[in-house]
């Protein structure tokens, strides 16, 4: 199956076979309900990202976008058809598997945010290092980095109810880094956002995928974002057009 494959002006796509994928996604089927009720989320998706390779997923509400992300993501199964990610079949993992892949080498981003109140933004981030029983020092030394980052280092002691919604995305974003992933999974983070604080969202992901060194996969319907990503790839219907 082709791909709609569209490269930004002036930026190079990041070339690569199957083997060098960071992600490769092959003959994926997703369906829900059954009879009348039958949703064709996903139908037969085959794709690959390269390593250091930022994709825009695009499409209209209901065309498969967040099914076929909780697919890279090892959030959901597919009915048919595998998906590999830096080389492990996510597909065919346990819960244990699927722990250790979202703890070491897959984080999100949500456009809810997904915040602990009672924390403080520096909090916040360092939760996964906690998770990961990172020793403190080592943890305050990179929470401090991240914020430093994505520019809240004077917030650090400020829980979300005091930050604007730009912030707390900012804060997400610092966070799902926190455990130096390989692959980065953000589906529609500029959703409850204005257009101005979406569009500095925007580019500050593109920013941290370079100087972080990561491969990042996003749902989205800006087109700010789109000419900010290396490709695109448009799902309609559950299908990757082409």
């Amino acid at each position: 199956m082709s791909v709609a494959d569209e490269t930004a002006p002036g930026r190079h796509r990041a070339a690569g076979s199957s083997a060098e994928a960071m992600v490769e996604v092959r003959g994926v089927t997703r369906t829900y309900g059954s009879g009348a009720g039958t949703v064709h989320a996903l139908r037969d998706v085959s794709f690959d990202v390269a390593p250091g390779e930022m994709v825009a997923v695009v499409g209209r509400s209901g065309s498969g976008k967040t099914t076929l992300l909780n697919m890279v993501g090892g959030l959901d199964r597919p009915d048919a058809g595998t998906v590999r990610v830096d080389g492990t079949e996510v597909t065919t993992l346990g819960d244990a598997g699927l722990s250790r892949l979202r703890r070491e080498t897959v984080s999100y981003i949500f456009q809810t945010f997904g915040l602990m109140p009672p924390l403080t933004a520096a909090e916040n981030v360092g939760v996964p290092l906690r998770l990961r029983r990172t020793p403190v020092p080592e943890r305050e030394e990179r929470v401090a980095l991240l914020l430093d980052l994505v520019g809240l280092r004077e917030h650090a002691e400020q829980r979300p109810a005091e930050l604007s919604g730009g912030q707390q995305q900012r804060v997400a974003i610092a966070r799902a880094l926190a455990g130096s992933p390989r692959l980065l999974i953000a589906d529609e983070p500029t959703g409850q956002l204005d257009a101005e604080t979406g569009v500095a969202i925007m580019a500050l992901l593109r920013g941290v995928v370079e100087s972080e060194g990561l491969t990042a996969v996003v749902a989205t319907h800006d087109p700010v974002m789109m000419a900010l990503a290396d490709r695109v790839l448009t799902i309609a219907d559950g299908r990757v057009e082409g």
